[in-house]
């Protein structure tokens, strides 16, 4: 079991007062205009939460996985939408400070870590999800540019954000021919598609990104041609895990609510919280989450120490907490009958918020690939 040390508990306690206050109250709003809310993002920047484990050279928090982890899980209690938005923002902006040479570092990260800027990641594409290095988006030198041509596909934050990190290819020579770019949001040639209408994370602009001869200055590309695949995965393990404590967040808010409702809610004279059958329901809930939150903690303290099975815990916590937190969240969902499926309760929303953490980031299935791979290896 991880014990929390004074400073992370009061971290923790500081993100859930915020979530409590500031996105708990908006989260049904939100989700049903499907608006990001800009000014919250500008304010979790002035807490040091938009650069959280981005070192603080040029104004990063130089906090933990683990802190990192404990802050995405409480911000997700208040809304998973705008949690999970963030956790994309920290990681692009982790890439940038880890890998850009010094000028380009200079130049975005003292304003993406203030949230003055924000950042989305552009992997994924039409016809590379899980099979990633096999990305067609191209980068042709031209120069003192590059011309980007392609297109990338469920981007969180297209068109809202100000800064887009794009992977994109400058050689045929598979995975080693990937690069990483940062595109401005008004560069020449980039465009959007409309909005996605998606099952959950409502409140986040989901849409494609395209890049029709969009020029950048050759200045604009981090680290040096080839690495970018390598940069990429190297953000995984760690993004693994920021989406699994959202997903846990979400959940022990399921449970939460649905804790609250079975002790108002009467049936048979008396509050169904009495029920034995309510009781074993809690109680399995309960334990599941706690047992995710144990191991999301402990992966998360091994990618800190750099342990040789870090790799693989990131993708089990990833797997388990994330098929934990939908079950518990479906399960609180059961609980309030038939108004649990009715959007007043909330509970809807986190059920479907909660579907796609078994899918970004790497599939479930993915992860067992992952965990089967280190085992073979030997890193049982």
């Amino acid at each position: 079991m991880t014990l929390l040390t004074e400073e992370q508990t009061m971290i923790s306690d500081m993100a859930k007062g915020f979530a409590m206050k500031e996105l708990r109250p908006n989260a049904a709003r939100w989700d049903k205009e499907g608006n990001l809310d800009r000014s919250k993002l500008e304010a979790l920047g002035e807490l040091g939460f938009g650069g959280i484990y981005t070192t603080e050279e040029h104004g990063g928090s130089g906090l933990t996985r683990l802190d990192a982890a404990l802050i995405f899980e409480q911000l997700s209690r208040g809304d998973i939408s705008h949690a999970a938005f963030l956790s994309i923002h920290n990681m692009a902006t982790w890439m940038i400070d880890s890998f850009a040479h010094d000028q380009l570092r200079a130049k975005y990260v003292p304003r993406l870590t203030a949230t003055e800027l924000i950042a989305s990641y552009c992997l994924t594409e039409p016809g590379a999800g899980s099979d990633a290095a096999s990305l067609k988006t191209t980068a042709k030198l031209e120069g003192d540019e590059y011309v980007l041509n392609g297109a990338k596909v469920f981007i969180s934050g297209a068109g809202f954000s100000d800064v887009y990190v794009v992977m994109a290819r400058t050689d045929d020579g598979g995975a080693k021919g990937v690069s990483t770019f940062i595109v401005d949001k008004d560069a020449p040639g980039l465009s959007f598609g409309k909005h996605e209408d998606k099952m959950g994370w409502r409140a986040q602009p989901t849409a494609m990104v395209n890049f029709d001869d969009c020029r950048i200055p050759a200045t604009n590309r981090v680290g040096d041609e080839g690495h970018g695949f390598k940069f990429a995965m190297a953000g995984l393990d760690g993004g693994r895990l920021n989406i699994a404590a959202c997903a846990l967040g979400g959940a022990q808010d399921a449970l939460d609510r649905a804790f609250a409702y079975v002790q108002e809610r009467q049936q048979f004279g008396r509050a169904i919280i009495e029920f034995q059958a309510t009781q074993f329901k809690l109680a399995d809930m309960e334990t599941e989450l706690a047992a995710a939150r144990a191991l999301l903690y402990e992966a998360a303290t091994k990618l800190d120490k750099k342990t040789p099975d870090a790799t693989k815990f990131c993708a089990m916590a990833k797997r388990f907490v994330t098929d934990t937190s939908s079950k518990v969240a479906n399960d609180a969902l059961q609980l309030h009958g038939g108004y649990g499926y009715l959007g007043d309760y909330e509970v809807e929303r986190i059920v479907r918020d909660l579907r796609v953490h078994q899918i970004l980031e790497g599939t479930n299935e993915i992860m067992r690939v992952i965990v089967a791979r280190e085992m073979m290896k030997g890193q049982v």
